[in-house]
């Protein structure tokens, strides 16, 4: 059954969530504590955050509301199956290496968002970092021979202390409820605010960090 204060058209939405409707109507669920689960079972949520679900976001993907939608009500449908919920955040600063502030071109100017930087380019001068000009190189270097790709440059998106860093509203509010419901809090994953690398997987950057980890901005 779903919950009293879940309305399916305010998914994808802002909206400060009901955390106190949420958590009370969560207690009064009746549901058995997760830590009594003799099958234990974790829903991993991956990035559901307002930049990326929400269709004024820095980086909106297509169909996301409806798969939000869709979450949301199956965790409500399922939460005395469910024992823990994680939730891994992106979390982004103003100035990393796919960001446009590291870049400038011959004249001066940062890169549009989408730009691919290349390591010839920075070999020709097309590009050039701001910041830690020898890693900067090294990067574009070992991401084209280790990752098979190249540095792609971001619109600013999931900003830490931004609007579009919070996970979606709906979906926190279910997050909640679980969490009164089942007596047990959730684990949120920050990952993607070291500045010398990308991110994208939760379980390591595209290219690793071997004795350095600090952005020198001298």
């Amino acid at each position: 059954m779903l919950p009293s204060f879940y309305d399916p058209t305010t998914v994808g939405t802002m909206y400060t969530p009901d955390t106190l409707q949420a958590v009370d109507e969560g207690r009064k669920s009746a549901l058995s504590p997760a830590r009594k689960d003799e099958k234990r079972i974790a829903l991993l949520l991956i990035d559901m955050q307002v930049d990326f679900i929400h269709t004024d976001g820095a980086l909106s993907v297509s169909g996301a509301i409806d798969d939000t939608r869709r979450i949301v009500e199956w965790m409500y449908a399922n939460l005395g199956h469910i024992t823990t919920i994680a939730a891994s955040l992106d979390s982004h600063l103003p100035i990393q290496i796919f960001s446009p502030a590291w870049w400038i071109d011959t004249n001066g100017n940062h890169p549009k968002p989408y730009t691919v930087i290349t390591n010839a380019d920075l070999e020709a001068g097309t590009w050039r970092p701001l910041y830690e000009p020898d890693w900067s190189h090294t990067y574009t270097e070992k991401l084209e021979e280790q990752a098979k790709k190249q540095l792609m440059v971001w619109p600013y998106h999931t900003l830490t202390g931004t609007p579009g860093h919070n996970l979606t509203p709906a979906l926190y509010e279910a997050i909640a409820f679980h969490s009164s419901a089942r007596t047990t809090q959730p684990v949120l994953l920050q990952k993607g605010s070291e500045p010398l690398t990308e991110h994208y997987s939760i379980l390591e950057p595209e290219v690793k960090l071997v004795g350095k980890n600090a952005l020198n901005f001298n």
